[in-house]
């Protein structure tokens, strides 16, 4: 089968999608982006997902293109005709192309539309078993960390930085306090309460950070979310990274030191991750299962 992608209204081979070299997101990384997952042709949160990019859209001022009956239409014809049961749906919206290359927003323009679908496999059951190692970095990314724009060049230069040093993921702080992870959020546990920092324009709005905390008031655990310190982050007893396409890993190494009480060089898998990793799963289950 030959992957489709929706390309400004239009059904294409992928091989065959073509968009302008003068379209703003090629010239100037302007638009935006959501992630979303599937699970067995059905489609996770697709409303949030759908709300954040109506915010990430605001934020930069490009109107929305399309009506949200519009949108679930195109993301579900999608998954229903592309090839893998589980997947994952790219969605960019760009600002457009332009006659001259201006930094300045033309007064009529066209938004550029794309939608793509792409194979989602879970994380390999080592890194969930064993856990994952992690690198820290200042955050040097800009201050409107709340858009999911396509401008992502540092977040790329943060993620590189994990995967030389042979780890996956790198844990931000900024100005003493942790933000979030290169293409993740984190959350910390300290005495068996769990930490999250506060959604603010320093931090991406995470859908699946929504579904933890969700799932932690709705099973009794307790949690804060608050600022949180680079030295309480190092503390931790457990750490975690979460997000739509990773779901929820356990970091056991920081900057080559165990993360908590773990025994050995690389520490182990905490218990609340264990019973955080279960919660998720019999959630994701219940939501395919109600799922039309």
């Amino acid at each position: 089968m030959t992957a489709r992608v929706f390309l400004n209204g239009q059904w294409l081979p992928a091989d065959e999608a073509r968009v302008s070299v003068m379209d703003r997101g090629f010239l100037f990384g302007d638009g935006v982006y959501e992630v979303i997952p599937v699970y067995s042709r059905q489609v996770f949160r697709l409303e949030q997902h759908l709300a954040r990019l109506q915010q990430s859209l605001d934020g930069i001022q490009i109107a929305n293109p399309h009506r949200p009956e519009e949108w679930i239409g195109f993301v579900t014809q999608l998954a229903g005709q592309a090839e893998w049961e589980d997947q994952s749906i790219y969605i960019q919206v760009t600002r457009g192309p332009m006659a001259v290359r201006n930094h300045a927003f033309p007064s009529e323009i066209k938004p550029t539309v794309v939608l793509l679908a792409e194979p989602m496999s879970p994380p390999p059951a080592s890194q969930r078993e064993q856990g994952i190692a992690a690198v820290s970095a200042a955050d040097i990314r800009w201050l409107r960390c709340d858009l999911k724009t396509t401008s992502l060049l540092a977040n790329c230069l943060l993620r590189q930085l994990a995967v030389s040093a042979g780890c996956v993921e790198t844990v931000l702080f900024r100005d003493g306090f942790l933000t979030e992870g290169s293409a993740s959020s984190i959350f910390v546990v300290k005495d068996s309460v769990l930490l999250a920092p506060i959604k603010n324009h320093l931090m991406l709005p995470g859908i699946t950070y929504d579904v933890v905390l969700e799932l932690a008031a709705q099973h009794g655990l307790p949690h804060e979310v608050r600022d949180i310190t680079e030295g309480e982050t190092r503390a931790a007893d457990e750490l975690w990274m979460c997000s739509s396409t990773k779901e929820v890993l356990p970091i056991v190494t920081l900057d080559g030191r165990a993360v908590g009480s773990g025994v050995g060089a690389g520490g182990t898998p905490g218990p609340l991750f264990a019973q955080m990793y279960a919660w998720y799963q019999e959630f994701k289950a219940t939501v395919m299962r109600a799922a039309p």
